[in-house]
């Protein structure tokens, strides 16, 4: 069977892939960005285009040959990249029309568990209309709506509960009592793969949850000991905490930072994740406890780094931001005439020097600046450890005795490169 899977490269869409693809259907890989995802699901077929975005023709064109859709594709919260009524509503409304169009009658839709009236949050509202949408349309659709999803793989909200396991000296929660049913990401690809039987059930929404409800703080001290970690007490963060991080969060939401700390995932932390436990055997499943989750797949090193260096990733960017800022901003003010002194001391014009001196400033603020939009990250922080290599050899070659220097200005400058360098290798979301 030809399948088209929207937002392939996810966190459930990738688990997704990869079952449909070992079950030996021919699988056709759709995202906004889809040059990274060839390079690592090189079996898939790839095609480039955006649920918010995309016209019907345009559905229609992708689906050329295709049998059945997944649609895993979602947002957790309005950003500049992320706009929950375009893609949960219009863009589920139009991708309808064109399987109508196409010729497709499976559609298979991820939803998420809990999803009714009375839930507060946008999230919430517009995967319930989306909801709503399908079961108007005359497709042989089925909608699933998973726990929070556990993999092997870490990402968003369970990568969040991995960092606060790992977190030193105590586990920081919040809402630690709020109830939440899990599910695992190859058990919910194993029922994605059901609903694609030519008897499977048609038109029904399905809770996808293991019977287990577990508190978050019983959730974060199994992940520590999965991670091999010794026991810590919990420390319950106050409500104002945890809601100033979730508005600093969102702030940065807009800088395309996509945060699972944000306003969303703390509201739904609040109202907890819960389902019908009873509905996977509508589709012949047996879903997997959270313990048998974890035993199936034991932590190695590589969980350990992830959970201890979850923190300290956003920590290094902040300080690599305020260094860099202020680097800049103390060069064009206060320490001007200082540096200059420095330069002429070494026989350079004072014109030349002056101009030396505001230009690497200039770049110091340019380089924070470019730190703090994430498209531009990565070549930010290339940036400062190519900046700083160029300080250290123009200083080795103008001011050799200030690497004797007693406060070690230029020694310093090493450990910021290499803290840039680290920045760096950890700044992959997924």
């Amino acid at each position: 069977m030809r399948i088209v899977i929207i937002g392939a490269y996810g966190l459930i869409g990738s688990y997704v892939s990869a079952r449909l693809a070992a079950d030996g259907h021919r699988t056709v890989g759709v995202g906004r960005d889809v040059e990274a995802a060839r390079r690592r699901f090189p079996a898939l077929e790839w095609k480039r285009a955006d649920l918010a975005t995309a016209s019907v023709a345009d559905w229609v064109a992708v689906l050329a040959g295709a049998e059945a859709v997944v649609n895993c594709a979602g947002a957790l919260q309005d950003s500049p990249r992320d706009d929950l009524k375009a893609v949960h509503v219009e863009g589920l409304r139009r991708l309808a029309e064109a399987c109508e169009a196409a010729g497709v009658r499976r559609l298979v839709h991820i939803s998420a568990a809990g999803v009714g009236p009375g839930r507060s949050t946008a999230f919430n509202a517009t995967k319930l209309e989306a909801e709503a949408l399908l079961a108007r349309s005359p497709l042989d659709w089925i909608i699933l709506r998973p726990g929070l999803v556990f993999a092997p793989a870490a990402y968003g909200g369970t990568a969040l509960l991995r960092g606060l396991a790992g977190f030193p000296g105590a586990s920081p929660v919040v809402f630690g009592d709020s109830l939440v049913q899990t599910i695992g990401a190859e058990d919910l690809a194993v029922a994605v793969a059901s609903c694609l039987a030519p008897d499977a059930p048609r038109r029904v929404s399905l809770d996808l949850v293991h019977g287990e409800a577990l508190t978050l703080i019983d959730l974060v001290g199994r992940l520590r000991g999965w991670l091999g970690l010794r026991p810590v007490p919990t420390l319950r963060l106050p409500l104002l905490l945890a809601r100033a991080t979730a508005a600093v969060s969102d702030a940065l939401a807009w800088l395309g930072w996509r945060s699972p700390m944000r306003t969303a995932a703390l509201e739904q932390l609040r109202m907890g994740v819960r389902g019908q436990a009873e509905d996977a055997a509508r589709l012949g499943l047996v879903p997997r406890s959270f313990d048998a989750l974890l035993a199936a797949a034991p932590s190695g090193v590589q969980e350990r780094w992830f959970a201890r260096t979850y923190f300290a990733k956003p920590a290094i960017l902040a300080c690599l931001f305020a260094f860099w800022l202020l680097s800049g901003l103390i060069g064009l003010t206060v320490g001007l005439q200082d540096a200059i002194a420095i330069l002429t001391a070494a026989g350079m014009d004072a014109r030349l020097a002056a101009g030396a001196v505001i230009g690497g400033s200039l770049v110091d603020i340019a380089l924070a600046l470019l730190l703090i939009w994430r498209p531009t990250a990565a070549r930010a922080l290339q940036g400062m450890m190519l900046v700083t290599a160029g300080y250290l050899l123009a200083a080795a070659l103008l001011r050799p005795d200030m690497w004797l220097d007693p406060m070690g200005p230029l020694l310093k400058s090493i450990p910021a490169a290499f803290l840039a360098l680290a920045a760096l290798a950890t700044l992959d979301e997924r």
